[in-house]
C-alpha cells in the first residue's frame, strides 16, 4: 500500500505499536511516502520502533501540519535547520530518542508552538536565545540531554509560559531574573541538576500561581529569599544539594506546601517554628544543614517518617523516634530567663499601650466637639494623604473619558498619579456624601483595612479627606488600577472584543482560590495584569469584628450589603448578624456564577428556584449542560465549542473537576449555615480540584495523543 495516495487523509496515527526494526530505512520510508499527503494535519508515530537517521523529508511534509510526534523510539542524527518550513506546527514531540547536535536557531521560527518536547535525547551546545521568539510556548520540555551555556535571559519573552523542565543538563551561570519574572509559570518549573550559580533571584516572588519549583542539585548560594513566600500555592519545592546559608527566612504564605527538601545546604539557626504550622505538610527534609537548637514536636514534626533531621550535630529534643540528644541545661535555664525578660516587657506594654489608648481617645472626643470637618485624625498616620487639586490633576478634572463606574455609594475615575520620577495608574472613587452613613463608613474601611495585609486585596495608594473649591467636604479613596476591570465584566461578555479573551477553566479556578480567602461578589473582584483575582472589599464578618462583635446589617448598610440581591445569605433577610458564613454563602453564589456564566438576578431564577437549585438539580449528570460554554473555549486557538463536542474533547477527569467546583459552591450557598463549607475546608478543596486538573494536563502533555 502507497500512503502517499492517500491524498485526503488528515491525521495519521500509528502510535505504540510495533512497527520498525531500528533500521534506518524503515522510518524514511514511512516520511518520504507521506510527504504528498497535502491535507495531513497530524502525525503521531510515538512509542514505536523506529530506527536510523531522522530523514530530511521531514521538512517536506504538508505545511499544514500542526502536530508532529515521533517519540519514544531510536531515531538518531540531528533536527534539520529546515524545520522551519513547517509554519503551522503548534506540537514537536522528540523526546526519547538518540538525537545529537545542536537545537538549531531555526526552531525559534515556529512562531504558533505552544508544546515543545526534545527530552531525553542527546543534545549539545548552547540552547539558541532564538528560543524566546516562541512567544506562544505553553510548555518547554528540554531534560536529559548534555545542553550546556547559559539559560537565554531572551525566555522572558514566553509570556504564556506555563511548564519549564530544563533538568539533567549542563547550564551554568545565574538563573535569569527575566525567567522568573513571568508569572504565566504555574505548572512546573525545574532547573534541577544543573551547574547554575549564584543566588536565587527575589523575583522568584513572581511565581505567585506556582504549584512545583525544583532548583535542586545546583552551586546556588546566598541566602533564600524572603519573597518565596509570595507563593501561596505553591505545594512542592525542591532546594536542597546547593550551598544555601543562613537562617531559614519567615515564610507563612507557603501554607499550601506538601514538599519541601531543603538538605544538603548550610543553613544554621534554630529551625522556625512556622513549618510545623503548615497543615498541608507531609515531607519535610532539613537534613546536612548547620541547624541548631530544638526540634519542634507539633505538626509533621509529630511525624518520625515525614521528616529528616540527620547531620545537624547540633539539634536537640524533638520527638523520641528522632533519637536527638537532649538540650543543655543552661540553654534551658537561659530560656526561661528570656521568657521572664519577655513576660515583664509584655506587661509594661500592654500597660502602656492602655495609657496611650485612654489618652488618645480622649484627645479624640476633645478634637471632635471641636471641629465640624471630617475627621482625618482617626486614619493616624497609616495611609498617604493626598489633596483635592491632586486628584483633580489625576483625574482631568474628573473627565467623563476616565469615568469607569458609578453607584450610590460613589462615582470611579481612572487616572494618573505624580510619583515623581515615574506616573502611577490609579483608580480614584470619590464617595457620594449625599449617601447616608457615607462619611462613617470610610472611617470605618480605612480603620479596618489599616492592619490587614492580603495580596488579594486591592492595596490603598492614598485617601484624601478634603474640601472642595466651594468648600463641601471632599472624600476619595485612591486604589492600585486593574488594567482588566472586574470579574463581572468577564463573566457576562459585552462585545466582541472581550468575547475573545473569555476565562477558561483552570483561569476560573484560580481565580476562585485567589478570592477564597477575601469573600465578595463579582464587580468588586478585580483583575490584574496577570490575570491575578483582587478584592476592593473583604468579607463583612471580618471588618465588622474590628469594631463589633455585636454589629448588625442595619448598622453597616452603607457597605452595600442590601444592595447585593441574591449574593446575601437568607439568614440576613431576616435581621441575622452578619457572619462568616454568611459570607461563604455569598462566595457559593459567586462560584456558581463563575461556572454557569449566570447571574443570581437573571430571570429564570425567582420565587424558590435560585441559582443554588438550578445546580443542585443538575449535578452530576448534566454538569456539561449548565456550564458556562465560554469556559471550554480550545486553550490556544479560543475557538468556541459546543456542549456535545466538548463531552467528546475533555476527558472524563476533567469534567470531574468541573462537578467538584459546582458542589463547593453548592455547599457553601447552603441555606441553613451550620449546613455550609467552612473557610479553610473550602480553599483545601479547591487547592485540591486545581491539583487534579493540573495533573491531568500534565499526563495529557506527556501522553500528547489526540482524543
Amino acid at each position: 500500500m502507497n500512503l502517499g495516495n492517500l491524498q485526503s487523509i488528515w491525521w495519521f496515527n500509528v502510535r505504540d505499536n510495533l512497527l520498525g526494526r531500528g533500521g534506518y530505512d524503515h522510518y524514511r520510508g514511512f516520511i518520504t511516502s507521506i510527504t504528498n499527503c497535502s491535507m495531513l494535519q497530524m502525525i503521531d508515530s510515538g512509542l514505536n520502533k523506529f530506527g536510523g537517521m531522522l530523514p530530511y523529508s521531514i521538512t517536506n511534509l504538508s505545511t499544514q501540519l500542526t502536530w508532529l510526534d515521533f517519540g519514544g523510539n531510536m531515531i538518531s542524527g540531528s533536527i534539520p535547520t529546515e524545520i522551519a518550513k513547517l509554519i503551522n506546527l503548534d506540537t514537536l514531540i522528540m523526546t526519547d530518542n538518540f538525537l545529537t547536535d545542536h537545537i538549531p536557531y531555526s526552531i525559534g521560527k515556529l512562531s504558533i508552538l505552544i508544546y515543545l518536547d526534545l527530552s531525553k535525547n542527546q543534545f549539545s551546545g548552547n540552547l539558541p536565545p532564538h528560543v524566546g521568539n516562541l512567544t506562544t510556548i505553553l510548555d518547554l520540555y528540554l531534560f536529559n540531554n548534555i545542553l550546556e551555556g547559559t539559560i537565554p535571559s531572551s525566555l522572558g519573552n514566553c509570556m504564556k509560559l506555563v511548564s519549564m523542565f530544563i533538568s539533567e543538563n549542563k547550564f551554568i551561570g545565574t538563573i535569569p531574573n527575566q525567567l522568573l519574572s513571568l508569572p504565566s509559570i504555574s505548572v512546573l518549573l525545574n532547573l534541577s541538576y544543573n551547574s547554575l550559580n549564584g543566588s536565587l533571584p527575589a523575583e522568584v516572588g513572581n511565581l505567585t500561581q506556582l504549584a512545583v519549583l525544583d532548583v535542586s542539585n545546583n552551586d546556588l548560594s546566598g541566602e533564600i529569599p524572603n519573597n518565596l513566600g509570595n507563593c501561596l500555592v505553591m505545594q512542592k519545592l525542591y532546594m536542597q544539594g546547593n550551598f544555601f546559608q543562613g537562617p531559614i527566612p519567615y515564610l507563612p504564605g507557603l501554607k499550601n506546601i506538601q514538599y519541601l527538601d531543603l538538605s544538603h545546604n548550610n543553613l544554621s539557626g534554630q529551625i522556625p517554628q512556622f513549618l510545623a504550622n503548615f497543615s498541608f505538610l507531609l515531607y519535610l527534609n532539613l537534613s546536612y544543614n548547620n541547624l541548631e537548637g530544638k526540634v519542634p514536636v507539633n505538626g509533621v514534626f509529630g511525624n518520625a517518617s515525614s521528616i529528616q533531621v540527620l547531620g545537624n550535630m547540633n539539634l536537640c529534643w524533638g520527638i523520641q523516634e528522632l533519637h536527638l540528644k537532649s538540650c543543655p541545661v543552661s540553654e534551658t535555664k537561659k530560656h526561661k530567663k528570656h521568657f521572664a525578660l519577655k513576660l515583664i516587657l509584655v506587661i509594661v506594654s500592654i500597660a502602656l499601650c492602655s495609657f496611650l489608648f485612654c489618652f488618645s481617645l480622649a484627645l479624640y472626643w476633645m478634637k471632635k466637639v471641636r471641629n465640624k470637618h471630617l475627621p482625618t485624625s482617626s486614619l493616624g498616620n497609616f495611609y498617604q494623604k493626598g489633596s483635592y487639586e491632586e486628584i483633580l490633576k489625576a483625574t482631568s478634572g474628573f473627565a467623563s473619558q476616565n469615568l469607569i463606574g458609578s453607584s450610590n455609594s460613589g462615582t470611579v475615575y481612572k487616572g494618573t498619579l505624580d510619583s515623581g520620577d515615574t506616573d502611577t495608574a490609579v483608580a480614584v472613587k470619590v464617595l457620594n456624601l449625599q449617601q447616608r452613613g457615607a462619611s462613617k463608613s470610610f472611617i470605618n474601611k480605612c480603620q479596618a483595612l489599616r492592619n490587614i495585609r492580603h495580596r488579594n486585596l486591592i492595596k490603598i495608594l492614598t485617601v484624601c479627606l478634603s474640601i472642595d473649591f466651594d468648600r463641601n467636604d471632599f472624600i476619595a479613596l485612591v486604589y492600585q488600577f486593574m488594567p482588566n476591570g472586574s470579574l463581572e465584566e468577564w463573566l457576562h461578555l459585552k462585545d466582541e472584543h472581550h468575547r475573545q479573551r473569555s476565562l477558561n477553566v483552570l483561569q476560573r479556578i484560580s481565580i476562585a482560590i485567589d478570592i477564597a480567602s477575601a469573600l465578595h461578589y463579582p464587580s468588586n473582584v478585580l483583575l490584574d495584569n496577570d490575570m491575578t483575582a483582587r478584592v476592593s472589599d473583604f468579607g463583612l464578618a471580618r471588618l465588622l469584628s474590628k469594631f463589633n462583635k455585636e454589629a448588625n446589617l442595619n448598622q453597616f448598610s452603607s457597605l452595600g450589603i442590601k444592595r447585593t440581591i441574591g449574593y446575601a445569605a437568607p439568614e440576613y433577610g431576616m435581621g441575622g448578624n452578619v457572619s462568616a458564613k454568611g459570607d461563604l454563602y455569598s462566595f457559593g453564589i459567586l462560584l456558581l456564577e463563575m461556572f454557569t456564566g449566570k447571574r443570581p438576578t437573571d430571570e429564570p431564577f425567582k420565587d424558590n428556584f435560585n441559582l443554588h437549585n438550578f445546580v443542585k438539580h443538575s449535578l452530576p449528570d448534566q454538569a456539561m449542560g449548565i456550564v458556562d460554554q465560554s469556559a471550554l473555549h480550545k486553550a490556544v486557538v479560543g475557538e468556541a465549542t459546543n456542549s456535545a463536542s466538548c463531552w467528546n474533547d475533555m476527558r472524563s477527569e476533567k469534567i470531574e473537576c468541573l462537578i467538584s467546583a459546582f458542589q463547593i459552591g453548592v455547599s457553601c450557598s447552603a441555606e441553613v449555615p451550620q449546613d455550609r463549607m467552612d473557610t479553610k475546608q473550602v480553599l483545601r478543596e479547591l487547592l485540591s480540584v486545581k491539583d487534579i486538573y493540573l495533573r491531568i494536563r500534565m499526563v495529557g502533555n506527556a501522553n500528547r495523543q489526540p482524543q
